[in-house]
């Protein structure tokens, strides 16, 4: 037989009583491989995103950390909440413009949700930033360097979950349009 015919000759059923077939299921219920590659890679896109804005607000909170603190010999906890306040506005504006964009239209609600979650991730990232400068002793310019950016990316892993699920929620409207 050809590998033609293999495809096109029918399953003979083994001899004996037959068992009840199951109902098929519905085509919709189970994502195609496409979808789920298609969904993969948004959500691919959209780590890229938060990470450019994340990064842009890293280096502002790093460069307005260390002119307050080794510049201006602001205190050390003065210092990391002035600069992760700064920063959390700068981010505002990236995620807004740029990372979620293509999410549902600004509200009073939305610019709530961002700076009460990032109120939280602030207060997050200065507890951890406490604990390793005072209770870890990375104290020197070097280490309190190191203290602040190891917070940072702790505090970012609760806002991108907070900010992508209730912050800048997806439109379902728009979603089945992109599907």
């Amino acid at each position: 037989m050809s590998p033609s015919t293999l495809h096109e000759a029918p399953h003979a059923a083994p001899p004996g009583p037959r068992a009840p077939e199951a109902a098929p299921a519905p085509a919709a219920s189970t994502p195609s491989p496409r979808l789920t590659v298609a969904r993969l890679r948004r959500l691919f896109l959209e780590l890229v995103k938060f990470g450019v804005v994340g990064g842009s607000g890293v280096a502002v909170n790093l460069v307005v950390f260390n002119l307050l603190l080794h510049g201006l010999s602001s205190g050390p906890m003065t210092a990391t909440v002035l600069a992760s306040c700064v920063a959390m506005g700068t981010n505002y504006l990236g995620f807004r413009f740029f990372a979620y964009r293509d999410r549902a239209s600004r509200t009073k609600r939305q610019i709530a949700l961002f700076f009460v979650f990032s109120g939280i991730g602030v207060a997050m990232e200065s507890l951890l930033f406490y604990g390793a400068y005072h209770g870890a002793g990375m104290s020197g310019p070097l280490g309190s360097n190191v203290a602040k950016a190891l917070s940072i990316v702790l505090a970012s892993a609760f806002r991108f979950l907070v900010y992508r699920t209730w912050v800048f929620q997806h439109d379902a409207r728009h979603d089945a349009r992109r599907s």
